[in-house]
């Protein structure tokens, strides 16, 4: 029998999470961080301030939100499944599999266009917000690279593990920008579609690197 308690415990943190997040940011973008407590984010939230504690250490921190979870079992299991490896070198089934973690990632996202936009107006309000924020997002980019490199069976820091996480993660990036614009009324997938077959045009050109550079270049 499949144990739906844990389940719907998981789902109730997700919800109080969220709600904690989303008064944080709305209180953020019209009184700045300094212009509200806690207390007040507990009241509108309807949670205890033991509550608040027990998901997040600051405001700050419940204003960037989760933006560390653990990814799923699952997504991570079909991530490593066949990877193909070769000797010191990437494997041929990489792509493909960062492809469908992507995918599997954002269809089981919560986050919404206006959780997005809120989070900007918050950011907007307290410009200090995006150190954090670069520190939040640096430690995901190397935590992207690292599970790129288990899979693969190389070193983090090996050339083509660092370009595989360096590429594929601006071409998501700029797809995730793309679908929470306010005017976008595409799916994420067509997206994600579209831009990685620019990157994949781009990157099929010969290119001549033992080549002279042209005397007409300034």
């Amino acid at each position: 029998m499949q144990n739906t308690d844990g389940g719907l415990r998981e789902r109730k943190r997700a919800a109080t999470r969220q709600a904690i997040t989303t008064v944080a940011r709305s209180l953020t973008a019209d009184h700045g961080l300094n212009g509200y407590t806690v207390e007040e984010v507990c009241q509108e939230a309807g949670i205890s301030r033991r509550t608040f504690f027990n998901y997040f250490h600051s405001k700050e921190d419940a204003v960037i939100g989760a933006f560390s979870d653990d990814l799923p079992p699952d997504a991570l299991e079909s991530f490593n499944r066949d990877p193909r490896r070769r000797k010191d070198s990437i494997s041929g089934t990489l792509l493909a599999a960062l492809y469908r973690l992507t995918l599997d990632l954002v269809e089981r996202s919560t986050i919404s266009r206006a959780e997005v936009h809120q989070l900007i107006a918050a950011i907007k309000a307290e410009p200090q917000l995006l150190g954090r924020m670069t520190l939040e997002g640096e430690a995901k980019e190397q935590q992207f690279t690292e599970l790129i490199a288990a899979r693969e069976g190389l070193s983090p820091d090996h050339p083509e593990i660092v370009m595989a996480a360096a590429v594929f993660g601006a071409v998501s990036k700029k797809t995730a920008q793309q679908f929470f614009s306010q005017d976008n009324t595409r799916p994420y997938r067509e997206l994600l579609d579209q831009n990685l077959a620019a990157a994949r045009n781009l990157f099929s050109q010969s290119l001549d690197t033992s080549a002279e550079p042209s005397k007409d270049l300034p």
